[in-house]
C-alpha cells in the first residue's frame, strides 16, 4: 500500500484528496492544526471523517514548527507529498501579513528542508492564481512572468515556488507546483464567495457582489481538481538535459522544477456564478452592489494546455453541474432545507 503526506489534511483541498486517496487504496499521513481562519467546526468535522478509517493517520502541529515535518516524513516514509497547508484569502492576508508570512513562507521552507532529509518520488506543492498578480494577457500560462503580487497572500505564494525552486535545483528534488485557480464544491470554505452568498441567500440577507457582478473567475469543481493532482503524481519532473525545454513547458532548465496552472480554461462571470447558485436553491439573492476590493483582481483565466499535454485531462465540469452538488452538501450538513 503506497504511502502519502498530505499537509493541510482538515482543510477543503486536503480533506477531499485524502479521503479519494484512501478510495483508491493509499495509506494517507495527514497534517493540519485546524486554525481559526473560519469556523473550526467544520474543519473538525472534516478530521473526525478521516480518523474513521484505518488508512489514516492525523498529525496535530503547526506545519512551520522546526522539525515537525521532518519528523513526519522521517517516521511514515511517504512516496507523494502533498504540501496544501496554508493560510489562504487575499482580503485578510492585507489585514495580517506576518500569519501569512509565517505559515506559507516558513511552512513551505520546513517542508524542502525536510524533503532534503527525506527524499519522496515526488513532492507536489500548492501556489496559486492569485500569483500572476497584476497581468492583464490572459488566458494565464505558465511561462508567463509573475512578478507583481496584488497582496501579502499572492507575494508569499509566489515567495514559496522561488525557494521550491531553488531547493530543487541544489538538492535535485522532484518537484510540481500546481497554480490553482478559484474552487469549490462540497465541503468547501465558508469564507469563499459562493459559501457566504449560499448562506446569506437562504437566510434572506443581501450578498455583498463587488465590481457590480463584472468579474471574471475560472471556476474549477473540486472533484476536476482532485483528478488533475492525482494524475500529476505520475508526472515527475525530470532535469532538462542541456536544459532543452520543449516550448510552452514550464520546466525549469537547471531543476527537476515545474508550474502547471490547474483551471477549466473558461472563466465565468461573477454574475452568472450567483445565478447559478439562485438556481439551485429556488430563491432570489437580494444584492448590495459594491465597488472592487483592494487586492482583487477583475479576472482570472488559466491557459491549462500544459496539464492536459502532461496528464491528458483538463478540467471541464460546468457551474450549473457543480453548484447543485455543492448546494445539495451544505443544505444536508447545515440542516437547512434539506432536500427529500
Amino acid at each position: 500500500m503506497p504511502t502519502a503526506l498530505i499537509t493541510g489534511s482538515a482543510g477543503f483541498i486536503g480533506f477531499n484528496l485524502t479521503r479519494r486517496l484512501i478510495a483508491e487504496g493509499w495509506s494517507v499521513v495527514g497534517i493540519d492544526c485546524e486554525t481559526a481562519t473560519y469556523d473550526p467546526a467544520l474543519k473538525t468535522a472534516r478530521r473526525t471523517r478521516l480518523e474513521d478509517e484505518a488508512d489514516y493517520t492525523h498529525l496535530d502541529a503547526r506545519i512551520e514548527a522546526p522539525g515537525v515535518l521532518k519528523a513526519a516524513l522521517a517516521e511514515h516514509r511517504p512516496e507523494i507529498v502533498v504540501h496544501l497547508a496554508a493560510e489562504a484569502g487575499v482580503r485578510p492576508s492585507i489585514a495580517d501579513p506576518r500569519r501569512y508570512v509565517e505559515a506559507n513562507i516558513l511552512g513551505t521552507f520546513e517542508l524542502l528542508e525536510a524533503l532534503r532529509e527525506t527524499p519522496v518520488r515526488h513532492a507536489l506543492l500548492a501556489s496559486t492564481s492569485s500569483a500572476y498578480g497584476a497581468n492583464t494577457e490572459m488566458p494565464y500560462a505558465e511561462t508567463m512572468r509573475a512578478d507583481w503580487p496584488v497582496s501579502p497572500y499572492a507575494a508569499t505564494k509566489r515567495a514559496t515556488e522561488v525557494l521550491a525552486h531553488s531547493h530543487s535545483h541544489i538538492f535535485d528534488l522532484p518537484i510540481t507546483m500546481f497554480r490553482f485557480f478559484t474552487v469549490y464544491g462540497p465541503w468547501g470554505r465558508p469564507d469563499m464567495a459562493y459559501y457566504l452568498f449560499t448562506d446569506a441567500i437562504l437566510a434572506g440577507r443581501p450578498i455583498k457582489v463587488f465590481n457590480h457582478g463584472e468579474m471574471r473567475r475560472d471556476f474549477v469543481f473540486i472533484d476536476d481538481l482532485l483528478e488533475a493532482i492525482l494524475r500529476l503524481f505520475d508526472t515527475v519532473p525530470e532535469r532538462p538535459a542541456e536544459g532543452s525545454v520543449p516550448e510552452g513547458d514550464s520546466l525549469s532548465p537547471v531543476a527537476p522544477f515545474r508550474l502547471v496552472n490547474i483551471g477549466k480554461s473558461a472563466p465565468d462571470t461573477l454574475g452568472a456564478f450567483i445565478a447559478e447558485i439562485e438556481r439551485a436553491l429556488g430563491q432570489e439573492a437580494k444584492k448590495e452592489m459594491l465597488p472592487m476590493q483592494q487586492g482583487d483582481v477583475l479576472a482570472t483565466w488559466a491557459d491549462a494546455s500544459l496539464l492536459e499535454r502532461l496528464t491528458g485531462y483538463k478540467p471541464s465540469t460546468p457551474l450549473s453541474e457543480g453548484i447543485p452538488r455543492f448546494v445539495d452538501w451544505y443544505r444536508a450538513y447545515h440542516g437547512k432545507n434539506r432536500p427529500d
